[in-house]
């Protein structure tokens, strides 16, 4: 769950599914897990190649 929501690690996933108060899950990861869950592999590129174009540093998965 973790990569797909695009958050560091599983620790930091359960601050928004665990514990008495988890944290709101922000609309811009909501949409990101969205966006992987909808679009295929190449639609989905597009839209990284885009954030890149207007200056997103993006970590590529290894």
């Amino acid at each position: 769950m973790a990569e797909l929501a695009g958050v560091s690690s599983n620790s930091q996933w359960r601050k928004y599914t665990c514990g008495e108060t988890p944290r709101p899950i922000s609309i811009h990861i909501l949409f990101f897990a969205a966006a992987k869950l909808a679009l295929d592999e190449k639609e989905f590129a597009k839209v990284l190649t885009k954030m890149k174009e207007i200056g997103a540093n993006i970590r590529e998965e290894k």
